[in-house]
């Protein structure tokens, strides 16, 4: 049975009042589970109504909100999909595509781990990953222990599973880094399955070190937990180097890897990810799971198979171009008076602190209420990626994957309606 309601509602930052307590019907009243009413509206995408009436009002509206690169999809990709020949579209293996399966032992191979293709479970983007992998190794009830502030959809991921998601703050002054190793013990509990990491982060950019994998490798290890190791944006380091999960061979059948082709080719829409694992049991487990929802998209699986061959030149050329968009956009957003963000050392976001109460309100206000030159800019606001109640108020997400002009424009526009806001409220 899923976690009791009081405990939910804390896991999701919700307050007791939006929880239904009882599943009895009156009438016309229908009753829908405690997980469907547990479940939160994305921060990411829950202001796209407010968009899309700012868009029909002829506003240009700078979507900073949601990690869509404007990069172009590789044409190998494309190609791939566009020249599918096969005279019926039909279900493919529960595990993933042969030649994707292969595909992706290579390019582990490339980037420094050992990963053979029955090691690898093909998932319908890195989202099913995430599910398969707290499904596998929690019951309802279970614990996973999480640093916030965290990857929005995290939350909606344990709910489904039953999963209570244990939040532990991480300070900006300190770059989102991991706590003290001691700190992470004292949440521990008997039970708590595992411990989620992303690095480099989303929502922060944060890139662990070397020696905060190896911490909580070995807190892992004297404690029996699993990893589960969030490494979608491996590609995006800027200035030191990724660090997998999979290193760590004291853990080897305690870790789990989450991937996804999504941000790496700008192939969000494909919807291609993969669970990797070596111990044998997870990886039965996560196969009949595969086996249920029966196959991934067998036509983007075969394209995603001919974009991972790309050479060295492509990841470099990749990196340097959000290395250059972050350093740009950082800086302007700094300037923007009563706005603070760390520097990100990955991925493609930043936690920008904001000059007001309600950064909620201020992010609706901005599509709605505002704009400057005809323009607004929208992101995904803070409390969203907290569990802790009340964290995040005056944090947004800003997603920087526009290029570097449009970028500098948003900042503008931003500038203009904070300071805006701020007179105004």
């Amino acid at each position: 049975m899923l976690a009791d309601p009081m405990t939910a509602a804390v896991q999701t930052g919700c307050e007791m009042s939006d929880v239904r307590t009882s599943t009895k019907t009156t009438g016309e009243e229908i009753g829908l589970s405690e997980r469907s009413n547990l479940m939160p509206a994305s921060p990411i995408r829950k202001l796209v109504p407010y968009a899309e009436e700012a868009v029909r009002r002829g506003v240009t509206v700078y979507r900073l909100n949601i990690g869509q690169p404007d990069v172009r999809t590789p044409p190998e990709f494309l190609a791939a999909v566009r020249s599918f020949a096969e005279p019926v579209l039909a279900y493919g293996h529960s595990q993933g595509h042969p030649d994707l399966l292969a595909t992706f032992s290579r390019y582990y191979k490339q980037v420094g781990l050992d990963v053979p293709p029955e090691q690898i479970q093909i998932t319908t983007g890195g989202s099913e990953a995430i599910l398969f992998a707290l499904t596998t190794i929690a019951n309802p009830g279970d614990e996973a222990i999480v640093f916030e502030p965290y990857y929005t959809n995290y939350t909606g991921f344990a709910v489904t599973a039953g999963v209570k998601l244990v939040p532990l703050a991480t300070d900006p002054k300190k770059g989102y880094h991991l706590p003290p190793i001691e700190k992470i013990e004292e949440k521990i509990t008997e039970r708590t399955k595992a411990i989620l990491i992303c690095s480099p982060n989303n929502p922060t950019g944060t890139l662990l070190s070397r020696e905060e994998m190896a911490a909580v490798a070995d807190l892992a290890k004297r404690r029996g937990l699993f990893v589960l190791s969030d490494e979608v944006y491996r590609e995006f380091c800027y200035e030191e180097k990724h660090t997998s999960i999979l290193e760590f061979e004291e853990i080897a059948d305690r870790a789990i890897l989450l991937d996804s082709i999504s941000k790496r080719y700008s192939a969000c829409g494909a919807r291609v990810g993969c669970l990797v694992s070596r111990n044998p049991k997870i990886m039965d487990a996560a196969l009949r799971m595969g086996q249920a929802r029966l196959c991934s998209p067998t036509i983007e699986q075969i394209a995603a198979a001919r974009v991972m061959g790309l050479p060295e030149s492509y990841y470099t050329a990749l990196t340097a171009e959000y290395r250059a968009r972050r350093d740009a956009v950082v800086d302007r957003f700094n300037q923007i008076p009563g706005c603070f963000c760390h520097k990100p050392s990955g991925a493609f976001y930043f936690m920008g602190t904001f000059p007001v109460d309600d950064i909620e309100d201020f992010c609706e206000w901005m599509l709605t209420r505002f704009s400057y030159e005809n323009q607004t800019v929208m992101m995904a606001p803070g409390p969203g990626f907290y569990a802790s109640p009340g964290s995040g108020k005056n944090q947004a997400r800003i997603a920087y994957v526009l290029e570097v002009d449009k970028l500098m424009q948003a900042m503008e526009v931003l500038k203009h309606g904070v300071e805006e806001y701020k007179e105004t409220h």
